[in-house]
């Protein structure tokens, strides 16, 4: 589960270094090049909670197989496509075969360990899921200066199918397939609800993702602002339904659960400032100066490791010091992301300096992440895995899509005002968007030294 976990992770961001092949093979308009980008994403955060609550009912190990046929089966078809608007098409499909996976991962986690067996298994989840979404841009990077056979940045998709088939040989091996039985068995689902948070979500990302290729026009300030009236809307059908014994998409305990209102906040803000750097980070590089795929790619190599093994480690750390880790993450990482900056300014490749900064973002990401879900997750009670689980890995989801949208776009103003594309002017736009994140990071160092003396 965790191997799929991986691969959803991965095409999250797989995809960026690959968009300048994809736009010159399918002459595809940078609209189009946004949308598949973050189809993917849309599809994924707004079906998570829902996955999550069909593994409720129909077995968590057979929706997570069902899932994994179709994330497989778009991958490959987005590898063949011929056109942008079947890639887009096929990348929205391929969102919805994540989110049938990936909420089952943490739903047998929470069903089949407990104590510190489910804490070791949650900071593996945490850390293949962060791992993949860096080593992304490293495996995109490899494969499409590969050009294997020719094919320029299809691997990036095709790579999936053989691990996707495996999987399925492998799955119904040693997953359990029954249902979960009892009252989770029998719980409705809530359409009304995943029809209002469908909506709202879709209304928060389109204009995210395309206000900036449009200009702003006014449809999308409406639409960010019919966002915001349908999330009340939905959370006030949330806790009326709850009330009348119902089954809401998102049960109102799980927020009220100690941690876990936290853990959102902080889940958001850690995961918008992961995608926002990694994006802008690629823009820079790649179109300031003049990367190859390849080169671009590796870059990201020591934040990629340097994240695995924080995540795989921490557990082990002095007691007295768990409870300090995610605001000390969010400071390391404001810290390392300002002398990424830094480093860049002016436009030279920032030498030795700046793979240190990688290295600390790599650190400081791992631990505001990683201890944030394993303290969010580890006490919830068993019957409200599905719930918690989705909520969290929806919430991780529209951070990256926060992250992308509002520090890309950022990065694009900046770099539009400053002029004609230079190594100098794409790195005056990365030293604001890098400002810009490190002050994220900050107000989520004190988010968590509030909740710390609370």
């Amino acid at each position: 589960m965790l191997a799929a976990l991986f691969m959803a992770a991965l095409d999250v961001f797989i995809v960026n270094v690959a968009a300048p092949a994809i736009g010159s093979d399918l002459h595809a308009s940078g609209a189009d090049l946004q949308l598949v980008i973050a189809g993917y994403t849309i599809t994924y955060s707004v079906l998570l909670i829902t996955g999550a609550r069909l593994g409720d009912r129909l077995g968590h190990g057979r929706v997570h197989l069902a899932g994994l046929v179709l994330f497989t089966v778009a991958s490959l078809a987005c590898g063949l496509a011929q056109g942008s608007t079947e890639l887009i098409v096929f990348r929205l499909v391929q969102g919805a075969g994540s989110a049938l996976m990936i909420p089952q991962v943490l739903s047998l986690i929470q069903r089949s360990f407990t104590g510190e067996a489910r804490a070791r298994a949650l900071g593996a989840y945490s850390a293949v899921l962060a791992v993949g979404a860096a080593a992304g841009q490293v495996v995109g990077g490899t494969l499409v200066s590969a050009d294997l056979f020719g094919t320029g940045w299809r691997p990036v998709f095709l790579v999936n199918v053989p691990v996707g088939a495996v999987l399925l040989v492998l799955g119904p091996r040693v997953l359990p397939l029954g249902g979960a039985g009892g009252r989770e068995r029998t719980r409705a689902l809530d359409l009304p609800g995943l029809v209002l948070l469908g909506a709202a979500v879709s209304l928060l990302t389109v204009p995210l993702v395309l206000g900036q290729e449009e200009d702003w026009p006014l449809w999308s300030w409406l639409s960010l602002a019919g966002a915001a009236v349908l999330f009340t809307v939905f959370c006030g059908y949330q806790a009326r339904l709850a009330r009348r014994g119902g089954a809401p998409l998102i049960t109102p305990r799980v927020l009220r659960h100690p941690g876990v209102g936290g853990a959102v906040f902080r889940i958001l803000a850690v995961m918008s400032v992961n995608a926002g750097f990694l994006f802008a980070l690629t823009l820079h590089i790649q179109g300031g100066l003049g990367y190859s795929a390849l080169r671009a790619g590796l870059s990201f190599g020591p934040t990629a490791v340097v994240f695995g093994a924080v995540s795989l480690t921490w557990r082990k750390w002095p007691a007295a010091w768990q409870r300090a880790l995610a605001p000390a993450g969010f400071t390391l990482t404001a810290v390392s992301v300002a002398v990424v900056g830094l480093a860049l300014h002016g436009g030279g490749d920032g030498g030795a300096v700046l793979y240190a900064g990688y290295a600390g973002t790599g650190a400081g990401l791992a631990l505001a992440f990683s201890p944030t879900l394993t303290g969010a997750l580890a006490t919830v009670r068993p019957e409200d895995a599905a719930d918690a689980s989705g909520l969290l890995a929806t919430v991780a989801q529209l951070g990256q899509l926060i992250g992308v949208a509002s520090f890309g776009t950022l990065f694009l103003n900046r770099l539009e005002s400053f002029g004609p594309l230079r190594p100098y002017t794409s790195a005056e736009a990365f030293s604001v968007c890098a400002w810009a994140l490190a002050g994220t990071a900050a107000v989520g160092a004190v988010s968590g030294l509030v909740l710390r003396r609370r």
